[in-house]
């Protein structure tokens, strides 16, 4: 019974790439449009449960009335059948409307939208380019995707549970009253006038104190998380007391945000239940006095005190709901800040996939200045033929991360083009475009996972000897048989930890080697790939990584020159341009930049 309800919705299931709506109701119009079937029968069933439950106030104010007008032996025998009717239905019926009830809120909407909203969000986010996520902390980031789901969730649960119950319920209340006497409704729909224009104006502050305590709590998690992430540094430069200072700030501003949403809840209270006093009055003594001029039974008098009496319990709790909609309305808001953004690089409709046959590599006037009237790259050109291995020089700022990350397209230029094999990167599919890149970096984190898992990021189909003669190559196999770690998982099944840190600097680039040897991508880029290792093993992956060139098409980042002396080319940038372009010895003769480098090298290093 459970599985049935809770798989009438698949809330992982395909949906067409797009940028979320920026404004609250559009961004719940497409959470909850996998839903539209089942709406309709949750507010139906919701509607029965309310009226059920006027009518069991009703009915208790008829069975007084049959009790005060009959004796009890003339009330069991003239009204036998119906009161086990009654009893049958409240034993039975009732249990299974409400069962139902909470079958779909429970099971088909709750269960299922709240994982939805973070499984769009985070798969969104996915698609973002390394640009975005460079300039917010992660934490905030991850923080405002798992807050996102809950929110909508229970905002969409509290809707049907609690708005359209106390709306229907209330309906109804005002309908039996009018029943009785219309003078006894009109107290109850006057208070609701009241009751309605004060919730509103009080959540209404409360969305917004919300939507500000909701931004505080993200940087406050956005802050502690930055320290934990770089905790080396913290103990590095003994700055434990700045972090504490720094996080300190953040929380005090969420106390304060804190304390004002508290401040509105304390008010609020007050308030309601002064308007409930004047609702209690207002229907019962005029109640009492109609019972008195004989217009009224005890029954009714009874029926209209328990409808009050329950309105005012239930209106504590409407305000509740109300509250946690607004506030949920800020959270959702605050969480759209970084989920209803656009990508800034995206596919071309109907883009294709890139096929490399020889992965020659073309650069036509390329300029990006990133958004800026100066650095970057400036009408750069440059023709690596397929298999040749280029060195790529110059001082830091030259230029030369800028045309690696346009490479690989983590942006997209200002002006010109780069082409692989003669078609644009920006005419490819990401995907497929960096399918055929495999990049070591100077400073390659891994995955919180095991050494398996993170070298097969490079090839998840290799088998487990093509995973092990990875490792090998990248003299990483024998380190990894003495890994073990606090759970007992030993060699490659051990934990790395995050990004890596349980490893070595050494450890953590073989490793990253060893994916991308596995990779086997036409096009290998290497950026300072081996300055993280000692001078005994850069020698031996300085070899391996020969090995793996061969057939490719190389485009190397160092700073220690003697690392790229052997390239097949040598490139040499300067201030977004190429400045010089030859082999090593050529550009020696040539006593230009790259030759002055060469001779102010101290150890291998750029002075």
């Amino acid at each position: 019974m459970f599985r049935k309800f809770e798989n009438l919705i698949n809330p992982f299931a395909p949906v067409a790439a797009e940028t979320p709506p920026s404004t609250l109701w559009a961004y719940i119009r497409t959470q909850l449009k996998p839903f539209h079937r089942w709406l309709p029968w949750i507010a139906l069933v919701g509607l029965v449960v309310a009226l059920m439950e006027n009518w069991l106030i009703f009915y208790a104010g008829r069975l007084i009335d049959l009790m005060t007008q009959t004796g009890p032996t003339v009330f069991w025998q003239q009204h036998q059948a119906e009161i086990l009717l009654a009893a049958f239905f409240v034993l039975f019926l009732r249990p299974c409307l409400f069962a139902l009830n909470h079958l779909f809120l429970g099971q088909t909407l709750a269960s299922n939208l709240q994982e939805q909203a973070r499984w769009r969000a985070h798969k969104h986010l996915l698609g973002q380019s390394s640009g975005f996520f460079q300039n917010d902390f992660a934490g905030r980031l991850a923080n405002r995707v798992m807050q996102i789901g809950p929110a909508v969730e229970d905002s969409a649960y509290l809707a049907f549970e609690g708005l359209w119950f106390s709306m229907t319920y209330v309906a109804g209340a005002i309908f039996i009253l009018s029943q009785m006497d219309v003078r006894l409704a009109i107290p109850l729909a006057l208070w609701l006038v009241v009751y309605i224009i004060y919730v509103w104006k009080i959540a209404v502050r409360v969305a917004t104190a919300s939507e500000k305590w909701s931004d505080a709590r993200s940087l406050v998690t956005g802050r502690v998380v930055d320290a934990y992430a770089n905790i080396e540094t913290v103990k590095l430069f003994s700055h434990g007391d700045r972090e504490q200072t720094y996080a300190l700030s953040a929380m005090r501003r969420l106390r304060l945000r804190f304390q004002r949403f508290m401040r509105l809840m304390t008010e609020m209270e007050f308030g309601l239940n002064l308007i409930n006093g004047m609702l209690i009055v207002g229907v019962i003594a005029p109640a009492i006095w109609l019972w008195t001029r004989g217009e009224v039974t005890v029954g009714e008098v009874a029926a209209a005190t328990a409808l009050t009496i329950r309105l005012n319990g239930m209106s504590g709790w409407i305000v509740w709901v109300t509250i946690q909609l607004f506030e949920n309305a800020g959270v959702i808001r605050e969480s759209l800040r970084s989920i209803a953004v656009a990508h800034d690089v995206v596919d071309k409709p109907n883009a294709l996939t890139l096929t490399v046959e020889s992965a020659d590599i073309q650069v036509e006037n390329l300029s990006h200045h990133y958004g800026k009237n100066h650095g970057g790259l400036d009408g750069i050109n440059l023709t690596i033929p397929a298999g040749q291995r280029v060195g790529l020089v110059g001082r830091s700022g030259a230029g030369k991360s800028s045309l690696v990350n346009l490479l690989l397209r983590f942006r997209d230029a200002e002006s010109g083009r780069i082409l692989i094999d003669g078609q644009s990167v920006s005419d490819v599919t990401q995907d497929s475009l960096r399918k055929h890149i495999g990049m070591v970096t100077q400073d390659s984190s891994l995955l919180h996972r095991s050494v398996r898992a993170n070298i097969l990021y490079g090839n998840p189909d290799a088998t487990e000897a093509q995973m092990i003669s990875a490792a090998q190559r990248a003299e990483a196999h024998e380190f990894i048989q003495d890994l073990r770690d606090p759970e007992g998982r030993a060699g490659y099944n051990a934990q790395v930890g995050e990004r890596g840190v349980k490893l070595s600097g050494g450890q953590r680039q073989r490793i990253a080697i060893a994916r991308v040897i596995l990779k086997n991508a036409p096009i290998l880029i290497l950026d300072e790939a081996t300055s993280a290792l000692d001078s005994e093993v850069e020698a031996t992956i300085q070899d391996t990584l020969y090995g793996v060139m061969e057939g490719k098409t190389v485009i190397a980042i160092a700073h220690r020159l003697s690392t790229i002396a052997q390239m097949d080319r040598i490139v040499v940038l300067d201030e977004g341009r190429v400045v010089e372009d030859g082999s090593h010895t050529d550009l020696l003769a040539e006593n230009g930049l790259y030759a002055s480098l060469w001779a102010r090298q101290s150890g291998g290093f750029l002075g």
